[in-house]
């Protein structure tokens, strides 16, 4: 028992000794001119923009498909039937 709790107070003092490096870094903590905090924006527009580009995309596609639809239909009304 006596090695248990020698255990546990050396990872308690263990935990509070590192618990400096575990502080967030400059991004999070506050410091926004940093190169990091720079980088992390920099990061977000990119990602920003290819969301754009995939909604562009897709509605380009949407829009391909409503007027090829369009087209097919009005060629199916000029065109006779054979019955």
């Amino acid at each position: 028992m006596k090695l248990r709790n020698l255990l546990t107070l050396f990872l308690a003092a263990l935990l509070l000794h590192s618990a400096p490096t575990a502080l967030a870094c400059s991004a999070c903590y506050g410091k926004s001119d940093s190169a990091l905090a720079q980088g992390m924006n920099n990061g977000i527009f990119v990602l920003l923009g290819f969301i754009g580009l995939i909604l562009l995309g897709v509605s380009a596609f949407f829009v391909f498909i409503l007027r090829r639809a369009a087209r097919v239909q009005a060629q199916s009304q000029t065109v006779p039937n054979a019955n």
